[in-house]
């Protein structure tokens, strides 16, 4: 391709529009990129495809557009899809109430009635939600902290992203204090350093766990050494499991449930506050939440951080709703707890429905509950195969609209309908029909 041969910017601007659907001023952007790119390889001799290089660029800006997708994985809390599959919105358009109190008139404090529904829901004497889990850790640590803060080094958790706990803790202003082992942490190694730190911290590690010779200080045992040494004791609870027994299930906890710590629990062993994810096994929005005593929230709502992790009306709203249904007795009806206690032959019954006439199999599988959430344990679940490619396969699910993603896994596609919802079962019987 020659210099002269080069399209004109406002035509394939007007051409990446017209056949992606992006904004104009974004194909103007992008044309013009490639165009500068492709004149500076024609000047030094190498080849240029300047209209294959922005269709591409143009197909990934418009599948990068935050859309509607069915998480056929059987992870129900895929972090890649949005985690808990949670959207309740009472709050219609428009103006709210947001830091505004109608019975004086006059400016009020956000967020009181769902933290208050919060304290009482989980057994706590006040509480305070912020953006996401990483945001209420970096908080209390900041507020409650000091300057040295003491943790085993078996809790030194990295999670998705390349979020590392020291790289927060150092970002909040605090020292580590590393305690014990990678696998075996002692009470006597809390006690030793104690007196020369400013605080507690014990975090769950939600997304691994450490098998064989191995030994952790409990949450009840270190809310006992904490209290000797008169020192605050911050419990990162992770996923977010309001209470061990959960009450809103018939029949209690299913046995995956088993070793999740819960908040009602952790609490009333005596912990100064708790920290845990909205959107993992709490089933809501993404939100941190903080649980503790009165002290311990006021120093985190009065610190400057609290108004850089804040959520909005929005968020307060959806979350009122989420605590709300716990606080009736009707967590059972939460899209998560919906879809991990569906039994396994009623998922069975469904798949048998969603291929009729399609070329596959139903077989026995698993289901995860996804965003390092009881890591390790599963709930048994049957599953659709689909032979053939299965790159072929799995692209022509997620090419329908709205896409359908499954998993490939043992050289096949899978699809679990589990993390489906029920009503969404046409929209996968229509895409498997197009195989």
């Amino acid at each position: 391709m020659e210099l002269a041969d080069l399209p004109a910017v406002d035509t394939l601007a007007n051409e990446l529009a017209a056949a992606y659907e992006v904004e104009h001023p974004l194909a103007v952007a992008i044309a013009r990129d490639v165009l500068d790119d492709a004149r500076a390889a024609i000047e030094s001799g190498t080849a240029a495809h300047p209209v294959e290089d922005a269709r591409r660029r143009a197909s990934h800006i418009a599948n990068s557009r935050l859309r509607r997708v069915i998480n056929a994985t059987g992870v129900l809390l895929h972090t890649n899809l949005g985690r808990a599959p949670y959207g309740a919105d009472p709050v219609a358009p428009g103006y709210t109430n947001l830091e505004f109190d109608l019975d004086a008139g006059s400016r009020g404090r956000r967020g009181d009635h769902l933290h208050g529904l919060i304290a009482a829901t989980s057994g706590g004497r006040a509480a305070l939600a912020v953006n996401n889990n990483a945001g209420a850790l970096l908080l209390a640590l900041a507020a409650l902290g000091g300057t040295r803060v003491a943790v085993s080094r078996g809790e030194l958790i990295e999670i998705g992203g390349s979020f590392r706990l020291p790289d927060l803790m150092n970002a909040s202003g605090v020292e580590l204090v590393e305690v014990g082992t990678t696998n075996r942490t002692r009470p006597a190694d809390i006690t030793k350093v104690a007196a020369d730190v400013d605080a507690l911290l014990k975090v769950h590690p939600s997304n691994y766990r450490v098998e064989g010779f191995t030994e952790e200080v409990t949450f009840a045992e270190m809310a006992s050494l904490a209290r000797e040494a008169g020192k605050p004791f911050i419990a990162d609870l992770g996923s977010g499991l309001l209470d061990i027994r959960a009450p809103w299930l018939v029949g209690g906890p299913p046995p995956w449930l088993e070793g999740e710590p819960g908040a009602r629990q952790t609490l009333a062993d005596g912990a100064d506050v708790i920290l845990f994810s909205g959107d993992k096994l709490l089933g809501g929005p993404q939100a941190g939440i903080a649980v503790g005593t009165v002290a311990a929230i006021d120093a985190m709502t009065r610190h400057p951080i609290a108004r850089a992790v804040r959520i909005d009306d929005r968020k307060i709203a959806s979350l009122t709703t989420l605590f709300e249904t716990y606080a009736a007795g009707r967590g059972a009806d939460i899209p998560f707890w919906a879809m991990a206690t569906a039994p396994a032959d009623v998922i069975e019954s469904r798949s048998k429905e969603v291929i009729a006439g399609a070329d596959a199999t139903i077989i026995e599988s698993e289901a995860l509950p996804g965003a390092g959430s009881v890591p390790g344990r599963s709930i048994p679940t049957p599953a659709i195969r689909l032979d053939g490619n299965p790159e072929t396969v799995w692209r022509s699910l997620a090419d329908h609209q709205p896409p359908v993603i499954a998993s490939r896994r043992d050289g096949a596609v899978l699809v679990n309908l589990r993390s489906v919802a029920p009503s969404e079962d046409p929209i996968v019987a229509a895409a498997l029909a197009t195989l």
